[in-house]
Protein backbone atom coordinates (compact mmCIF):
# COMPACT_ATOMS: atom_id res chain seq x y z
CA UNK A 1 0.00 0.00 0.00
CA UNK A 2 3.07 2.30 0.48
CA UNK A 3 2.71 3.20 -3.45
CA UNK A 4 -1.28 4.94 -2.81
CA UNK A 5 0.16 6.85 0.81
CA UNK A 6 -0.89 10.47 -0.62
CA UNK A 7 -2.59 9.57 -3.71
CA UNK A 8 -6.32 10.12 -4.12
CA UNK A 9 -7.06 7.80 -7.04
CA UNK A 10 -5.34 5.41 -8.98
CA UNK A 11 -6.20 3.88 -12.49
CA UNK A 12 -5.56 0.06 -13.99
CA UNK A 13 -6.43 -0.87 -17.48
CA UNK A 14 -9.78 -3.37 -17.82
CA UNK A 15 -7.41 -5.70 -20.51
CA UNK A 16 -5.65 -7.44 -17.62
CA UNK A 17 -5.47 -7.87 -14.02
CA UNK A 18 -2.41 -7.01 -13.81
CA UNK A 19 -2.22 -3.99 -16.02
CA UNK A 20 -2.09 -0.92 -13.39
CA UNK A 21 -1.49 2.65 -14.62
CA UNK A 22 -0.09 4.32 -11.64
CA UNK A 23 -1.54 6.40 -8.44
CA UNK A 24 -2.17 10.07 -9.03
CA UNK A 25 -2.11 12.64 -6.07
CA UNK A 26 -5.01 14.63 -7.48
CA UNK A 27 -7.36 15.17 -10.39
CA UNK A 28 -9.30 18.08 -11.84
CA UNK A 29 -11.87 17.56 -14.41
CA UNK A 30 -13.14 14.21 -13.43
CA UNK A 31 -16.44 15.71 -11.56
CA UNK A 32 -17.44 18.38 -14.12
CA UNK A 33 -20.08 18.76 -17.58
CA UNK A 34 -19.42 16.16 -20.78
CA UNK A 35 -18.01 18.87 -23.38
CA UNK A 36 -19.96 18.77 -26.54
CA UNK A 37 -18.50 15.34 -27.82
CA UNK A 38 -19.60 13.57 -24.55
CA UNK A 39 -15.63 13.65 -23.32
CA UNK A 40 -14.14 15.14 -19.98
CA UNK A 41 -10.89 16.51 -20.20
CA UNK A 42 -8.98 15.26 -16.64
CA UNK A 43 -5.52 16.73 -15.66
CA UNK A 44 -4.05 13.80 -13.52
CA UNK A 45 -1.53 15.64 -11.35
CA UNK A 46 1.12 13.78 -9.16
CA UNK A 47 1.17 10.75 -11.21
CA UNK A 48 3.59 8.20 -10.93
CA UNK A 49 2.72 6.36 -14.52
CA UNK A 50 3.44 2.34 -14.63
CA UNK A 51 1.85 0.26 -17.17
CA UNK A 52 0.15 0.98 -20.39
CA UNK A 53 0.07 4.56 -18.94
CA UNK A 54 3.30 4.48 -18.96
CA UNK A 55 3.97 3.60 -22.81
CA UNK A 56 1.31 6.24 -24.18
CA UNK A 57 2.79 8.95 -22.56
CA UNK A 58 5.80 8.64 -25.29
CA UNK A 59 3.15 8.49 -27.52
CA UNK A 60 1.33 11.75 -27.23
CA UNK A 61 0.00 13.45 -30.53
CA UNK A 62 -0.14 9.94 -31.97
CA UNK A 63 -2.55 6.62 -32.09
CA UNK A 64 -1.14 5.13 -29.17
CA UNK A 65 -1.60 7.48 -26.71
CA UNK A 66 -5.04 5.94 -26.68
CA UNK A 67 -4.41 3.60 -23.73
CA UNK A 68 -7.91 2.12 -23.81
CA UNK A 69 -10.28 1.74 -20.83
CA UNK A 70 -9.86 1.58 -17.16
CA UNK A 71 -11.14 1.67 -13.58
CA UNK A 72 -10.78 4.39 -11.95
CA UNK A 73 -10.15 3.96 -8.19
CA UNK A 74 -11.00 7.05 -5.48
CA UNK A 75 -8.51 6.07 -2.23
CA UNK A 76 -9.14 7.39 1.51
CA UNK A 77 -6.16 9.14 3.30
CA UNK A 78 -4.58 5.72 4.07
CA UNK A 79 -4.99 4.35 0.73
CA UNK A 80 -7.89 1.83 1.12
CA UNK A 81 -10.29 2.38 -1.90
CA UNK A 82 -13.65 4.39 -1.35
CA UNK A 83 -15.10 3.18 -4.63
CA UNK A 84 -14.35 2.83 -8.72
CA UNK A 85 -15.85 4.06 -12.20
CA UNK A 86 -14.96 2.39 -14.75
CA UNK A 87 -13.72 4.96 -17.38
CA UNK A 88 -13.96 4.42 -21.66
CA UNK A 89 -11.17 5.65 -23.97
CA UNK A 90 -8.55 7.44 -21.94
CA UNK A 91 -6.26 8.78 -24.13
CA UNK A 92 -3.07 10.90 -23.06
CA UNK A 93 -3.13 14.78 -24.91
CA UNK A 94 -0.28 16.09 -22.86
CA UNK A 95 2.57 15.77 -19.80
CA UNK A 96 5.16 17.63 -17.98
CA UNK A 97 6.93 17.35 -14.93
CA UNK A 98 5.19 17.58 -11.89
CA UNK A 99 5.71 20.30 -8.38
CA UNK A 100 4.13 17.25 -5.88
CA UNK A 101 7.63 15.56 -6.41
CA UNK A 102 10.61 14.08 -8.34
CA UNK A 103 9.82 10.97 -11.17
CA UNK A 104 6.40 12.33 -10.83
CA UNK A 105 4.14 13.98 -14.02
CA UNK A 106 1.33 15.94 -14.37
CA UNK A 107 -0.68 14.31 -17.33
CA UNK A 108 -4.00 15.56 -19.36
CA UNK A 109 -5.95 13.09 -20.82
CA UNK A 110 -9.61 12.75 -22.49
CA UNK A 111 -12.08 10.05 -21.10
CA UNK A 112 -15.60 8.95 -21.48
CA UNK A 113 -17.64 8.50 -18.60
CA UNK A 114 -21.37 8.75 -17.84
CA UNK A 115 -21.51 8.31 -14.05
CA UNK A 116 -19.30 10.89 -13.24
CA UNK A 117 -22.00 13.57 -12.12
CA UNK A 118 -20.88 17.16 -11.31
CA UNK A 119 -22.38 17.15 -7.41
CA UNK A 120 -20.77 13.69 -6.87
CA UNK A 121 -17.50 15.68 -5.53
CA UNK A 122 -18.63 16.79 -2.27
CA UNK A 123 -19.82 13.70 -1.06
CA UNK A 124 -17.14 11.49 -2.01
CA UNK A 125 -14.88 14.21 -0.39
CA UNK A 126 -16.95 13.89 2.95
CA UNK A 127 -16.43 10.46 2.84
CA UNK A 128 -12.99 10.67 2.33
CA UNK A 129 -12.62 13.15 5.38
CA UNK A 130 -14.37 10.80 7.31
CA UNK A 131 -16.72 13.88 7.68
CA UNK A 132 -20.00 11.67 6.92
CA UNK A 133 -21.04 11.37 10.36
CA UNK A 134 -24.69 11.80 10.45
CA UNK A 135 -27.72 11.04 8.52
CA UNK A 136 -29.37 13.79 6.93
CA UNK A 137 -26.61 15.54 5.63
CA UNK A 138 -28.17 15.18 1.80
CA UNK A 139 -31.26 17.17 2.94
CA UNK A 140 -30.30 20.78 1.40
CA UNK A 141 -29.23 19.14 -1.74
CA UNK A 142 -31.59 19.72 -5.25
CA UNK A 143 -32.23 17.24 -7.53
CA UNK A 144 -29.22 16.94 -9.05
CA UNK A 145 -27.59 16.63 -5.81
CA UNK A 146 -29.86 13.88 -4.48
CA UNK A 147 -29.05 11.46 -7.84
CA UNK A 148 -25.34 11.92 -7.39
CA UNK A 149 -25.62 11.54 -3.82
CA UNK A 150 -27.19 8.31 -5.07
CA UNK A 151 -24.79 7.11 -7.14
CA UNK A 152 -21.53 7.82 -4.69
CA UNK A 153 -23.65 5.76 -2.23
CA UNK A 154 -23.88 2.67 -4.91
CA UNK A 155 -20.20 2.61 -6.04
CA UNK A 156 -19.03 2.61 -2.38
CA UNK A 157 -21.07 0.67 -0.88
CA UNK A 158 -19.35 -2.68 -2.19
CA UNK A 159 -16.05 -1.86 -0.68
CA UNK A 160 -17.90 -1.44 2.71
CA UNK A 161 -17.60 -5.44 3.11
CA UNK A 162 -19.80 -5.62 6.01
CA UNK A 163 -22.55 -8.02 6.90
CA UNK A 164 -26.21 -8.07 6.35
CA UNK A 165 -27.92 -7.38 9.91
CA UNK A 166 -29.92 -10.32 11.27
CA UNK A 167 -33.08 -11.45 10.77
CA UNK A 168 -36.09 -9.14 12.32
CA UNK A 169 -33.69 -5.62 12.55
CA UNK A 170 -36.14 -3.03 13.05
CA UNK A 171 -35.24 0.08 11.12
CA UNK A 172 -36.48 3.81 11.37
CA UNK A 173 -37.14 5.20 8.07
CA UNK A 174 -37.54 9.05 8.18
CA UNK A 175 -39.95 10.55 5.93
CA UNK A 176 -39.85 14.39 6.66
CA UNK A 177 -37.32 15.12 3.95
CA UNK A 178 -39.06 12.60 1.23
CA UNK A 179 -40.13 14.69 -2.21
CA UNK A 180 -39.59 12.22 -5.13
CA UNK A 181 -38.24 9.05 -5.56
CA UNK A 182 -34.77 9.65 -5.51
CA UNK A 183 -35.01 11.19 -1.75
CA UNK A 184 -36.71 8.08 -0.68
CA UNK A 185 -33.78 6.05 -1.41
CA UNK A 186 -31.53 8.37 0.58
CA UNK A 187 -33.41 8.31 3.18
CA UNK A 188 -34.31 4.37 2.80
CA UNK A 189 -30.26 3.83 2.69
CA UNK A 190 -29.27 5.53 5.61
CA UNK A 191 -32.17 3.97 7.53
CA UNK A 192 -30.62 0.39 6.44
CA UNK A 193 -26.75 1.27 6.11
CA UNK A 194 -26.52 4.57 7.95
CA UNK A 195 -25.36 8.13 6.93
CA UNK A 196 -24.74 8.14 3.46
CA UNK A 197 -26.09 4.32 2.85
CA UNK A 198 -27.54 2.72 -0.08
CA UNK A 199 -30.10 0.52 -0.57
CA UNK A 200 -31.28 1.05 -3.84
CA UNK A 201 -31.55 4.01 -6.18
CA UNK A 202 -34.48 2.68 -8.82
CA UNK A 203 -37.51 0.06 -8.09
CA UNK A 204 -35.25 -2.72 -9.68
CA UNK A 205 -32.18 -2.04 -7.64
CA UNK A 206 -34.29 -1.96 -4.84
CA UNK A 207 -35.81 -5.20 -5.10
CA UNK A 208 -32.77 -6.65 -5.82
CA UNK A 209 -31.71 -5.01 -2.10
CA UNK A 210 -34.43 -6.72 -0.70
CA UNK A 211 -32.94 -10.39 -2.09
CA UNK A 212 -29.91 -9.88 0.44
CA UNK A 213 -26.56 -9.10 0.48
CA UNK A 214 -27.09 -5.07 1.07
CA UNK A 215 -27.12 -4.52 5.00
CA UNK A 216 -30.74 -6.22 5.48
CA UNK A 217 -31.79 -10.07 5.95
CA UNK A 218 -35.65 -10.38 5.58
CA UNK A 219 -38.01 -10.59 7.03
CA UNK A 220 -37.27 -7.13 9.27
CA UNK A 221 -39.75 -4.09 10.29
CA UNK A 222 -39.60 -1.11 8.99
CA UNK A 223 -40.91 1.84 10.46
CA UNK A 224 -42.16 4.54 8.22
CA UNK A 225 -41.84 7.84 10.30
CA UNK A 226 -43.66 10.90 8.56
CA UNK A 227 -44.89 8.40 6.30
CA UNK A 228 -48.04 10.95 5.30
CA UNK A 229 -45.13 13.60 4.41
CA UNK A 230 -43.57 10.85 1.79
CA UNK A 231 -47.13 9.91 0.77
CA UNK A 232 -48.00 13.46 -0.42
CA UNK A 233 -44.94 13.98 -2.62
CA UNK A 234 -44.82 10.16 -3.69
CA UNK A 235 -48.35 10.67 -4.66
CA UNK A 236 -47.59 13.22 -7.39
CA UNK A 237 -45.70 10.18 -9.09
CA UNK A 238 -46.78 7.12 -10.36
CA UNK A 239 -45.29 4.44 -12.48
CA UNK A 240 -46.76 2.09 -15.31
CA UNK A 241 -46.36 -1.77 -14.38
CA UNK A 242 -47.20 -4.33 -17.21
CA UNK A 243 -50.01 -1.72 -18.53
CA UNK A 244 -51.30 -0.62 -15.31
CA UNK A 245 -50.41 2.68 -13.53
CA UNK A 246 -50.34 2.94 -10.02
CA UNK A 247 -48.99 5.72 -7.42
CA UNK A 248 -45.55 5.20 -6.38
CA UNK A 249 -45.70 5.50 -2.52
CA UNK A 250 -48.66 2.50 -2.92
CA UNK A 251 -46.14 0.97 -5.58
CA UNK A 252 -43.12 0.94 -3.08
CA UNK A 253 -45.11 -0.23 0.21
CA UNK A 254 -46.55 -2.81 -2.35
CA UNK A 255 -43.09 -4.24 -3.22
CA UNK A 256 -41.85 -4.02 0.31
CA UNK A 257 -44.48 -5.86 1.88
CA UNK A 258 -44.34 -9.05 -0.85
CA UNK A 259 -40.91 -9.10 0.34
CA UNK A 260 -42.20 -10.08 3.78
CA UNK A 261 -41.11 -6.61 5.23
CA UNK A 262 -43.16 -5.58 8.26
CA UNK A 263 -44.19 -1.70 6.78
CA UNK A 264 -45.49 0.35 9.76
CA UNK A 265 -46.90 3.69 8.59
CA UNK A 266 -46.27 6.19 11.06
Amino acid sequence: MSGSLGARYCLTGDEEDDDFWGYARDASGLFTPLDSDGQRRVELRGLAPRGTLLTCLDQVGGKRALAGNAYLTLLDPSGAKMGNYFVNYVRVESVRPSSEGPDLVDATVNLWCDDLFPEAEWPWELRRTRQLTRKGMWWSLGPAGRHAWLSVALHHHSYRNLPDDPRGTVYELDGSHIVDEDSFYCALGEAVNGPGGYFGWNLDALDDCLRGRWGATKPFTLHWNHSDIARTHLAEESVTISGATTVLFEYIVEILREHDIDVVLR
